[in-house]
């Protein structure tokens, strides 16, 4: 394999700081957490006691001002260990750089240390029932009230949706104007008329909390618009870049994960007298596995390279997103084909990230709409 050389010492020390904790304080409790439906308060408590979460935030708002790498290896260490749970990436690494970047300097010292202590959890309501990859066609509408808004709509298929204590909700102030009507707002989750649905049963990231939101003349204060009235989709546009690269980061983690596991598998198991591996097939079948992951390993770490320079661009965060996660898909069946019938078990690790892995091609824009992104650059 080839080395990596984007991590410094100090990273690897890290590294190994995060895989204890995964191994300590996620591991042993995911298997009920799948069952619940969602993660404990608990363990958002003791990922800011550690500094795990929005780490990129500078100290003056409770975070540690560290690199993106450090978040880089908290997304890695998530998916080695298969937690699908804990959602800390969008919180520390979506959220929170929404609040930071367009934020007031009200609105950071407000929510961005409670965010970093792992006292409030951060979700981002984008998607609604009728609106997916296509945020221009939301239909959620913020109407001016005096010095306040009052919200009204529904969104779907939202991430730390039901244990979420603040929500950034995109919305529409302006329905005439496109993507200059679109605008932003940080919506607590005890305002009146603002109600959680049902926690969404899904195929996979069964530990991961998803709901429904609904917002019945919701009144907020302008005071909680975040980044300008009409300046949402900017925003949006801005991080679309880093958001789609931790896709494509995860994916490629998870694979490499799912990979070493069934090569040992393979190693171990027999059939007709002898183990799984020495069957031609299967040897070529994980050769073109390996082949495959480490090309997804190579462009994905020049990606990180570019995204530290400030350098990478829609397109090709695009094409990671795309390519890494049809990749993921398509390695993680094979590697559940050469576990045989057990492969099909959820208790086997390559079982779950079966049923994980395939909403990795839909959400963060669906892979269609990559190609679309990419076909624009041509």
């Amino acid at each position: 394999m080839i080395e990596r050389s984007i991590f410094s010492e100090e990273h690897n020390i890290f590294r190994e700081t995060v895989r204890h904790f995964y191994e300590q304080h996620i591991t042993p409790y995911h298997s009920q957490w799948e069952k619940d439906g969602q993660v404990s308060r608990e363990v958002w408590r003791e990922a800011g006691n550690q500094g795990f979460l929005c780490m990129p935030i500078p100290e003056e708002y409770g975070g540690a001002g560290a690199d993106k790498l450090y978040s880089i290896i908290m997304m890695e260490e998530q998916a080695r260990a298969g937690a699908t749970g804990p959602g800390f990436g969008l919180h520390s690494e979506i959220v929170a750089p929404y609040i930071f970047n367009y934020g007031t300097e009200e609105q950071k010292k407000e929510y961005l240390p409670k965010m970093a202590r792992g006292e409030i959890i951060g979700a981002i309501a984008m998607t609604e029932p009728a609106a997916g990859s296509d945020l221009q066609g939301i239909k959620t509408r913020a109407v001016k009230d005096g010095d306040d808004y009052i919200i009204n709509g529904s969104k779907t298929f939202i991430t730390n949706g039901l244990m979420s204590d603040l929500v950034i909700v995109v919305t529409k102030t302006d329905p005439e104007a496109g993507a200059k009507g679109t605008t932003l707002f940080l919506v607590e989750a005890d305002r009146e008329g603002f109600d959680k649905g049902r926690n969404l049963e899904k195929l996979g990231l069964k530990a991961q909390d998803t709901a429904e939101l609904f917002f019945d003349d919701v009144r907020i204060p302008a005071s909680n618009m975040l980044g300008g009235e009409g300046k949402g989709f900017f925003c949006l546009m801005q991080e679309l870049a880093w958001e789609r690269l931790q896709i494509a980061i995860g994916a490629t983690a998870t694979m490499e994960a799912v990979l070493a596991e069934t090569i040992e598998y393979t190693k171990e198991r027999t059939a007709f007298g002898k183990n799984i591996i020495q069957f031609q097939n299967s040897r070529f079948k994980l050769a073109e596995a390996k082949t495959e992951v480490q090309i997804a390993r190579v462009f994905v770490d020049k990606c990180i390279e570019e995204l530290l320079r400030g350098e990478l661009d829609v397109t090709t965060s695009a094409m990671a997103k795309y390519w890494t996660t049809d990749l993921e898909n398509k390695v993680i069946d094979e590697c559940l084909q050469l576990h045989g019938g057990y492969g099909f078990m959820w208790e086997y690790r390559v079982a779950r990230a079966y049923a994980d892995a395939r909403v990795q091609r839909i959400y963060g824009g669906t892979n269609e709409i990559m190609k679309e992104l990419i076909s624009r650059d041509l």
